[in-house]
């Protein structure tokens, strides 16, 4: 892809361990083992996958957060890449207002960007009150919708979407679903990991297919989401450390 902003080759990823009752023990678990795409300029990304297949590792490489053991990552140089997940970096005891500033912060924006961001952010969580309470007295909606609404002030060449639009209520879900989408219209290059395959198809230009840490399909969003609900059919069996 002549205008691709992050190209993966064979990439993997190994988890180890060590200790245990046997001394000496050690185990390894590879949550990524060959993975293989490229993201284009103003594409929208999907990765889709069952629970534990790889997809929140894979948004941690793409973020620059761990790197491969295997394989290689190449980035565009300059390139702003931001890893929007909810409750990055949250302390309960501080306020929404403070977190939305922390977190935003942790996000790449800067703390004079946050401060003027408060009121949208207070106005679309709708946490009314509470944006001035400690968050340990959140339900977990409302952390969810303190969480979307601060990273959406952020805004970065890249938005690695983690899992974010089953949180919250119905009509939550709905408003953050519809701001994304906005965002994404204006021509803004995402990856968007879910297990949700309408979701994949709804808001995405590609989709990636990853089972047990390796590509299963990549293509058409329409067709890629069919054949993971196809395979989600299929008996499986959760690897092992």
């Amino acid at each position: 892809m002549a205008d691709s902003l992050i190209s993966l080759n064979q990439v993997a990823i190994c988890y180890r361990r060590s200790g245990g009752f046997f001394k000496g023990a050690r185990s390894e678990f590879w949550a990524l083992k060959s993975i293989s795409f490229e993201l284009g300029q103003g594409e929208t990304l999907g990765v889709i996958g069952r629970n534990g297949a790889g997809k929140s590792t894979l948004m941690r490489v793409l973020a620059g957060i761990i790197l491969p053991d295997r394989g290689t990552v190449k980035v565009q140089p300059g390139l702003r890449t931001t890893l929007l997940s909810i409750g990055i970096g949250s302390h309960s005891t501080l306020s929404g207002r403070q977190n939305a500033i922390l977190n935003g912060m942790m996000l790449g924006a800067s703390k004079k960007h946050m401060i003027s961001s408060l009121e949208r952010i207070k106005e679309f969580s709708e946490l009314g009150d509470f944006f001035e309470m400690p968050i340990y007295t959140y339900s977990s909606g409302m952390h969810a919708r303190l969480g979307f609404a601060t990273a959406m002030e952020v805004d970065p060449d890249i938005m690695l979407i983690d899992e974010m639009l089953g949180v919250g209520d119905t009509s939550f879900q709905k408003k953050s679903s519809d701001a994304l989408m906005a965002r994404l219209k204006s021509g803004k290059t995402a990856v968007l990991i879910s297990h949700d395959a309408g979701t994949i198809s709804r808001l995405c230009s590609r989709a990636v297919w990853i089972e047990d840490g390796l590509v299963m399909a990549e293509g058409d969003p329409s067709v890629v989401a069919k054949q993971y609900e196809v395979g989600m059919q299929q008996p499986h069996s959760p690897p092992t450390l």
